[in-house]
């Protein structure tokens, strides 16, 4: 009986992980191809699996393109300029836009991993990202900002720690976050690392 138990939870751990993904990415595809669909079924008058998500990524590739060319500036300046006149929409507005650039901007904030001391007397060590490398404007010149991530969460911590606590880690972005999100279950892959070095 105890083989036989050890055997289910084998099995429920090899196929838990992938039908979950499959779940996952299915749900996710199911909501943002369903964005266009009602619309796009009546204009067509069948249903084309897909060609929501399509229609949405070609989309945002014309806006992206559009919005990095010198015509759309005025238009972005004009609508940057209305946001932050007004307040509580510049609170949000600001905060997603720095959020998103952080992980797909051009000035990625996620890109430099980092182990904390976070005390000295019992040599506890935490793992985060350095968010920024100079706090000088706040008056804390010895200080960087470490964004900690919370494990199996969006969510996480922002310190304003020492530099002299601060060791840089010499592994890919990816694989320290993988590891901080799985609560270091996930070992962090030694090929990966040779490949950063």
């Amino acid at each position: 009986m105890k083989k036989l138990v050890t055997y289910f939870l084998q099995g429920l751990l090899m196929v838990a992980p992938l039908a979950l993904t499959i779940y996952f990415v299915f749900e996710i595809f199911d909501i943002t191809d369903g964005l266009l669909s009602t619309y796009l079924d009546d204009w067509i008058g069948f249903r084309v699996p897909g060609l929501g998500i399509l229609i949405i990524f070609v989309l945002l590739v014309i806006l992206g393109f559009v919005g990095e060319s010198i015509v759309a500036t005025p238009f972005r300046n004009f609508f940057n300029g209305i946001l932050e006149r007004t307040p509580f929409l510049n609170l949000i507005y600001s905060s997603l836009k720095d959020l998103f650039s952080a992980f797909v901007g051009k000035e990625k904030k996620f890109n430099s991993p980092v182990m904390v001391l976070m005390s000295e007397s019992e040599d506890i060590w935490k793992v985060g990202f350095i968010t920024q490398e100079s706090l000088e404007e706040i008056g804390l010149e010895e200080k960087v900002a470490v964004y900690f991530p919370l494990a199996y969460s969006f969510a996480g911590e922002l310190f304003f720690v020492p530099v002299e606590r601060v060791k840089r880690l010499e592994i890919p972005p990816a694989e320290a976050m993988k590891f901080i999100v799985s609560g270091g279950v996930t070992r962090i892959d030694s090929n990966a690392r040779n490949n950063h070095e």
